[in-house]
């Protein structure tokens, strides 16, 4: 089912069309509103009358989360505080939080897009959706439970943690939809098993994962133990939430809501914007938003942009599913490594469990030293030891075929890494721990 067919498969001359008057009408609105715009505007020697076309974007500076901080609470603001009708923040825990204010009018908006999230994931009123995400500040409950009230479908409300009870529920209200962040699956999966039950016994048809990035050997794993389809999601607080991008039952690649969010990929060293299928640093501006409207928001995110004649019908753009984030890479022995490359092989090995942790600490001789802890099947740690060798062998050696480097290993026992209700922590990084001493 598509959501809205007149404008996801708009074609690309009427969607160009629509995206331009918007960001005609969004700079104008911002310079006159928003003090934080005016002043970087003038100081870049750009007026609203220079955006004559789409391309003319490009003149306009970028956004960072820590402007956006700066801001705080109420800095980019473009309307009354009076006609904010809900605030959220960025989930962060640490530092000034980011702040997302939503008009009346920017929850419809909400809404909209995540109900043509939800129906590509082939979501309709005869759906339960169990909602997993956290309600609060955070905006993945709201965002999910806006879309579920848009499709018709009814909500669990169940939010985040009490495991044991979500998958009772699960069973007793015969859900058809998971979301949830895809590491909190795979924990759920866990607790199933331990329970004894069997989710072929469920009604679970799809999973709307996201919050976090993952690999495509996550997928496959989500999908073989919660016998369920895979789908995901994309968003973020700083542009409306949960909503900006996601998979159709293709699911190759995310298609963007771009009507309402307009993409760039840019050189994250330059600030140059790249052509479609380059890959580098995703950038989105919020044509429509009136409570807190963002110019050209560096999300950090690396992916890229393509389209294809897409077999569910929809002809926006697409994003490839994220490799990462700038401030998640790492640079090991000379090379770039994202987690979810690394999380990527673990999947391939049958005989790892899906969690894992890459701890970075600093040598005697002032190095950093990598050390990726990996869970192992409990029957191997009840075996002889040369079993285990030959397992951190087999992990060592395809990382380094995968990655171009060798990584020390050290295998754990199952369930001695710490589980997650949200996003998972992945990089544990001594360094910082230790500076800070």
């Amino acid at each position: 089912m598509i959501f809205n067919k007149e404008i996801e498969t708009m074609s690309r001359e009427e969607m160009q069309a629509l995206q331009l008057k918007k960001l005609k009408d969004l700079v104008t609105y911002v310079y006159s509103n928003v003090e934080f715009y005016k002043k970087k505007f003038d100081a870049a020697g750009v007026k609203p009358s220079d955006i004559k076309t789409l391309k003319d974007i490009s003149k306009l500076p970028f956004t960072t989360k820590d402007e956006m901080r700066e801001t705080y609470p109420y800095g980019l603001l473009a309307c009354d505080p009076e006609a904010l009708k809900e605030i959220h923040t960025s989930s962060g825990t640490t530092g000034t939080p980011v702040v997302a204010g939503y008009t009346e009018n920017d929850r419809t908006l909400w809404k909209e897009v995540m109900g043509r999230c939800l129906a590509m994931a082939g979501g309709d009123e005869h759906d339960v959706v169990q909602n997993a995400y956290g309600y609060g500040m955070f905006t993945g409950g709201l965002g999910v439970h806006y879309g579920a009230e848009a499709i018709g479908a009814s909500v669990l409300p169940i939010s985040s943690g009490n495991t044991k009870r979500q998958l009772n529920f699960m069973k007793d209200f015969k859900s058809t939809i998971l979301t949830c962040t895809p590491s909190y699956s795979l924990f759920m999966a866990e607790v199933a098993k331990e329970m004894g039950m069997d989710f072929r016994e469920f009604n679970l048809r799809a999973g709307i994962f996201g919050a976090e990035p993952w690999s495509d050997n996550m997928r496959i794993e989500i999908e073989k133990k919660l016998n369920l389809k895979a789908y995901d999601i994309y968003g973020l607080t700083e542009i409306i939430g949960p909503g900006v991008s996601c998979e159709c039952e293709a699911q190759n690649g995310l298609h963007i809501n771009e009507d309402y969010f307009y993409p760039e990929i840019i050189n994250p060293e330059t600030g140059e914007v790249l052509p479609e299928g380059e890959k580098g640093e995703l950038v989105f501006t919020t044509l429509s938003r009136e409570g807190t409207p963002i110019i050209r928001y560096r999300t950090r995110d690396i992916t890229w942009l393509f389209r294809d004649n897409c077999s569910c019908g929809r002809s926006t753009v697409k994003m490839h599913r994220l490799l990462g984030r700038n401030d998640d890479m790492m640079i090991l022995r000379g090379v770039n490594v994202f987690p979810s490359q690394i999380e990527n092989v673990l999947m391939r090995i049958e005989e790892t469990e899906p969690h894992y942790q890459i701890v970075i600490d600093r040598s005697t001789s002032s190095l950093d030293h990598v050390e990726l802890h990996v869970e192992v099947e409990e029957s191997f740690f009840s075996d002889e030891t040369k079993n285990l060798e030959k397992i951190r062998d087999m992990i060592h050696e395809e990382m380094k075929q995968a990655l171009g480097i060798s990584l020390d290993i050290k295998l754990v026992e199952p369930k001695s890494i710490e589980r997650s209700m949200g996003k998972a922590k992945r990089v544990i990084d001594k360094r910082d721990i230790k500076g800070e001493a």
